[in-house]
């Protein structure tokens, strides 16, 4: 299966790889999938639809994209809500262009525990990132940190941390926070999550992956590789969680969803919420 477009014109990309989570405490668990994620231009995105036969926005195909799924499930492009949410945050000057890792719908069908997206100046410097959680329950949150200076190390790779604001497992109490660690998307991503409490790190999650030029073919071999991944990340949360629940862990009633569906992060890791801000 060959594709009439030219990828490597093109900054989005396939990124294949594996999820781990290894969580420490109160008892041990491990997990390990091998996935493939998205990474999206928010500019390319109706030229990608335009140019692969697998790949759609808005509208049903193998792989597609929904604007819904992502910000506050309005349907908007998704473009301008991300504008309008840096906009709101003093942080217009890092919409040159944003960049959206994430899983895509299989033939209808997406659930993403975390989306993240990097937000761009125009000079190319990476000006901040929004970490968007999901959980089973239908619910999605937002945490938008800026870039300070420092942040990247040498190496590439950036370090922010935030209290955690939004409930995600029943088997995680709400008292923690995140620690996040990125290798910025080039020929390959890694996004490390260590969760902390009073007593230091009880999980540590993970993405890595090398990437992969978007074309037909490359969807194809993804799909015969993967095959219904994206149901499959679904089950696989529950799976765990039955693993979890036998294991006698402690279950953590669910709590309401934070009034404001964006927490903007200070670049000292001190949380204020979109209402405080302004």
């Amino acid at each position: 299966m060959t594709s009439t477009s030219k990828p490597a014109r093109w900054a989005s990309a396939l990124y294949e790889g594996v999820v781990t989570h290894n969580r420490l405490r109160p008892k041990r668990h491990k997990l390990r999938y091998s996935v493939f994620s998205f990474l999206l231009d928010l500019d390319e995105i109706d030229d990608l639809a335009a140019r692969l036969r697998l790949f759609s926005r808005n509208r049903f195909n193998l792989f597609s994209f929904h604007d819904r799924d992502h910000a506050d499930g309005a349907g908007q492009n998704l473009r301008t809500r991300l504008e309008a949410i840096l906009a709101e945050h003093d942080l217009a000057d890092c919409a040159s262009r944003i960049e959206l890792l994430c899983y895509p719908r299989l033939l209808g069908f997406v659930f993403n525990p975390l989306s993240v997206y990097f937000c761009y100046r125009a000079d190319s410097g990476l000006g901040a990132v929004l970490y968007e959680v999901s959980n089973t329950f239908g619910d999605r949150h937002s945490y938008l940190i800026p870039v300070g200076p420092g942040a990247i190390d040498d190496k590439g790779v950036l370090r922010q941390s935030c209290a955690k604001g939004f409930y995600v497992s029943p088997f995680i109490d709400m008292v923690a926070d995140y620690h996040f660690r990125i290798r910025i998307p080039g020929e390959n991503v890694a996004v490390a999550i260590r969760e902390t409490d009073a007593r230091g790190a009880f999980l540590n999650a993970a993405f890595v992956g090398d990437r992969n030029a978007l074309s037909d073919r490359k969807l194809f071999g993804a799909f015969i590789r993967y095959p219904l991944m994206t149901l499959k990340v679904v089950a696989g949360i529950h799976w765990e969680a039955l693993h979890l629940w036998r294991k006698g862990m402690t279950f953590h009633k669910r709590p309401a969803p934070p009034q404001s569906p964006v927490t903007y992060v200070l670049a000292t890791g001190t949380a204020a919420t979109q209402a405080g801000k302004r």
